[in-house]
């Protein structure tokens, strides 16, 4: 599978690249994940790539320009890419608080891609003619204010990456995370050794060899663990 990254901080993304189950990943061949520099499409001696937004307000605002031109040479459209009427090439993701949210499902979807492109938004957000031109798949992944996309994007680059085949050591792992499955259940309390510390002891049905009353002990706990998580109220990120 691959992912590519356009944002403004590139190297925000070295060290999360290069970490165990990524890095391991990428070695193997498993995830082909490229970071593009958003502003090496910006024009002029300066390379601008925000300004002030029309009828005032705070912050600055990131240009259509170089940030379509980005995309467009990225995914292989436009005058950079050669012209011609081609399909883009990669599914396109903005990381914004007006996208839909992510969940479990919405990682699946995307892993089922063959390749995506994120697109990672800065400063007060995107001139809104990048949405109209390039009608990405808008997403956000919760309700609250970050500096940047650059977050987002990590977020959504480790989710997928640990549906792709092969980048768990274990795909038994990922079918029983949390939010899988049919039932879309919270993971319910996971034990090792030792059998008791400071008192608290191993539940006897997980010592007990019984693989039918453990699997039924297991699902009631993520019943109940699923009742008690308070749901979500709908407010909008800043990502």
């Amino acid at each position: 599978m691959r992912i590519d990254i356009l944002t403004l901080f590139p190297d925000m993304f070295a060290s999360f690249l290069e970490g165990s189950l990524l890095g391991a990943a990428r070695a193997a061949g498993l995830l082909d994940i490229r970071v593009t520099n958003i502003r090496d499409f910006a024009e002029g001696i300066h390379r601008q790539v925000d300004d002030r937004p029309f009828g005032g307000g705070p912050g600055m605002l990131l240009m259509p320009g170089p940030v379509v031109a980005c995309v467009e040479q990225v995914q292989g459209l436009g005058e950079q890419a050669g012209g011609g009427d081609r399909p883009p090439v990669g599914h396109l993701v903005m990381l914004t608080p007006g996208g839909r949210r992510l969940t479990q499902e919405v990682v699946e979807s995307l892993a089922r891609q063959e390749r995506i492109v994120l697109l990672c938004g800065r400063y007060e957000g995107f001139d809104d003619r990048v949405r109209e031109t390039l009608q990405p798949d808008e997403i956000s992944i919760g309700d609250y204010v970050l500096s940047g996309g650059e977050v987002a994007a990590m977020v959504i680059v480790d989710a997928v990456a640990r549906l792709v085949p092969g980048v768990l050591g274990d795909e038994e792992s990922a079918r029983q995370d949390s939010f899988s499955g049919a039932e879309r259940l919270v993971e319910g309390p996971q034990y090792t050794r030792p059998r008791e510390f400071r008192g608290l002891r191993v539940p006897d049905v997980l010592l007990s060899g019984d693989h039918g009353r453990i699997a039924q002990w297991r699902h009631e706990q993520a019943v109940d663990a699923t009742r008690r998580r308070s749901p979500a109220q709908p407010q909008r990120s800043l990502q």
